[in-house]
């Protein structure tokens, strides 16, 4: 780790109180050199080494990141998990359609030796997690996207196929841009935004049970109007954290 990156890294602790209980392979994913300066750029506003132990993600864990767009928390799963964990980088095929640019830059990273446990998976996102045997499921500002362009019945298929994969115990968890209450009828294709509840509603009704929620990406000064894309608020939208989990029985 090189000094700046560490300066950085321990004022990230530091502001949210974490540094004694971060586990130390966090701390080394997140300094990996090999991560884009783009993704590191942004560091200070995602909080990803607190959100990924938050996740409860370890050492030899399967992991699926569904949409993971360029890879920002790949990479970072990738170093969390080693050589005995897989990360599933599962792109919509009805997202790769349109934009083939996404799967193929997940193909291109799963062929980076430094990222060789990564396995780049395109399927409808309705059965996003078909035939897999997993530990934990993560999706970063993308719920949204789902509910609001794929269909609100797709996104409960893709509860219900995260829930099949999921090994029990095992944890989903839900980052996105918070809208206001009752506006997830437009606020996912206008805003890019959708109300916390419906998502809570929809993932439980798939079997999951809401462990916990994190203030890390919560802004009040954010009045959940604007697109998330908007000069005024990008990069610091108001963010929900959910975790959900598989009972174990």
């Amino acid at each position: 780790m090189n000094a700046a990156r560490t300066a950085v890294f321990a004022a990230l602790l530091a502001s949210s109180g974490a540094h004694a209980a971060m586990p130390p392979v966090i701390a080394a994913a997140v300094a990996d050199p090999g991560r884009p300066a783009a993704d590191t750029a942004r560091d200070a506003s995602r909080h990803p080494a607190e959100l990924v132990a938050f996740a409860g993600i370890k050492p030899g864990d399967s992991v699926a990141d569904f949409m993971p767009g360029t890879g920002y928390f790949t990479r970072i799963f990738s170093r969390v998990v080693g050589v005995k964990g897989e990360v599933y980088a599962i792109t919509p095929s009805e997202l790769a359609a349109k934009m083939p640019k996404l799967s193929a830059a997940m193909e291109a990273l799963s062929h980076d030796p430094a990222y060789a446990n990564i396995k780049p998976v395109v399927e409808p996102a309705a059965q996003a997690a078909r035939g897999l045997t997993l530990d934990a499921v993560w999706t970063s500002d993308n719920y949204h996207d789902v509910y609001g362009f794929f269909g609100a019945k797709t996104a409960s298929a893709a509860d219900a196929s995260i829930f099949a994969a999921l090994k029990p115990g095992g944890v989903f968890v839900v980052i996105d841009h918070a809208g206001l209450p009752g506006s997830s009828d437009t606020a996912p294709t206008t805003l890019h935004r959708i109300d916390p509840a419906t998502v809570k509603a929809q993932v439980e009704a798939a079997g999951f049970v809401l462990e916990a929620e994190s203030s890390l990406l919560q802004n009040p000064a954010d009045p959940h109007t604007d697109k998330v894309f908007a000069p005024s608020i990008k990069g610091h939208t108001d963010q929900f954290v959910l975790k959900f989990r598989k009972p174990a029985r």
